[in-house]
């Protein structure tokens, strides 16, 4: 800004000079009009009227002006600075309008269109059949146990009287973590919750063990690396095979109907003695009572009835190494594997189907809707 001059003559300063101040409000008119948004309109607000616009600096230097000059100067810059002032409000009124009018169009509902339902997310089928696995036991009043996927080997199967030959152990069919001499596995069964809980609680048992299982095996339709188990297991005084019995006959018949029967093949297992597998007849053909011939069904293979999986009486030597006496108490267990119980209940025709993440798989049992 210039300083007090008494023989100041305001024509000589540019910046007050007419011409400039009439220059600078066309060019800033010319700025307002060619502004096509809002965001235009901003950056010809600060170009023009802004503190360091033209005009701006005009009307600073009329201070140092004699008094006999400010008047004029001060009425014509400010009549420059009211236009453009009127012009800024004037297209910022027009540019709103129009971004209304845009927004009301681009923006526009059809509320006579069909709604685009989104598919909220949902529970696997694998887990929704866990979960009705569980609760045919709790609904017995048994409960749910749950254990780490990353298990010691002792636990994993020295505590279930495997022992250190038992071909589960090798490699072939067991997870090892490096080193192999670690001593930790991923477990290959849910039975190490069952050694868990032996050790921690004090009989009676009544529990219920679902969880996630790994063995070395290649995905096919019958196999995965990856899989789900559910295991029961029950000490208490007293028990015997025929409470084994019930507890199965009570479980099949909540799953499959209740006019579904069993029967028991002997077997052998380390870690019950004595073992056996337990079928139940077939839900589809009810073997020979439908069809006349079971071998129509596909879901039995045409014999009639389906392997539900394996069970018997614990083990002595497993409850000694738990700590409980065997001339006290006695136990049952039992398991079976989830994905098998989704394939038979529901016709599933493979493994690949469960484990690949296709949403149509999903949403044939109703939980992507």
């Amino acid at each position: 800004m210039s300083g007090p001059n008494t023989n100041y003559d305001p024509v000589e300063v540019s910046a007050l000079d007419p011409a400039n101040v009439d220059a600078a409000v066309e060019q800033a008119l010319a700025a307002i009009a060619g502004a096509t948004d809002l965001e235009a309109l901003k950056a010809a607000r600060l170009a023009h009227a802004g503190d360091k616009s033209p005009l701006a600096l005009a009307n600073r230097e009329i201070g140092a002006l004699p008094p006999t000059a400010k008047a004029e100067a001060g009425k014509r810059v400010g009549q420059a600075r009211g236009q453009v002032s009127k012009a800024l409000a004037s297209r910022q009124v027009e540019l709103e309008a129009e971004r209304d009018e845009r927004i009301l169009t681009d923006e526009k509902v059809d509320v006579t269109r069909p709604a685009v339902r989104r598919h909220p997310g949902s529970r696997h089928p694998i887990e929704l059949t866990a979960q009705r696995l569980v609760d045919a036991f709790v609904g017995m009043g048994w409960e749910v146990a749950e254990g780490p996927e990353l298990e010691s080997e002792w636990l994993n199967f020295d505590a279930l009287n495997l022992g250190p030959d038992h071909p589960a152990r090798q490699m072939q069919d067991t997870f090892f973590l490096d080193p192999v001499d670690s001593g930790l596995v991923l477990r290959t069964q849910t039975s190490p919750v069952q050694i868990r809980t032996m050790l921690e609680q004090e009989p009676p048992i009544y529990i219920v063990a679902p969880g996630k299982v790994f063995r070395t095996d290649d995905l096919d339709a019958t196999h995965t690396p990856v899989f789900h188990q559910i295991e029961c297991l029950a000490i208490d005084k007293g028990l015997t095979m025929a409470h084994l019995r019930g507890a199965l006959d009570a479980f099949v018949r909540i799953m499959f109907g209740a006019e579904t029967r069993t029967r028991v093949r002997a077997n052998y297992f380390p870690f019950t003695e004595p073992s056996m597998e337990t079928d139940f007849l077939c839900f589809a053909c009810h073997g020979a009572e439908t069809w006349g011939t079971p071998e129509q069904c596909r879901t039995c293979g045409g014999s009639g009835w389906i392997e539900l999986g394996g069970s018997g009486m614990v083990n002595r030597k497993v409850l000694r190494t738990c700590g409980i006496d065997p001339d006290v108490y006695s136990g049952f267990a039992f398991g079976l594997g989830i994905e098998r119980a989704l394939m038979l209940r529901h016709g599933v025709q493979g493994m690949h189907e469960m484990v690949e993440g296709d949403v149509r798989f999903s949403r044939q049992f109703g939980t992507g809707a």
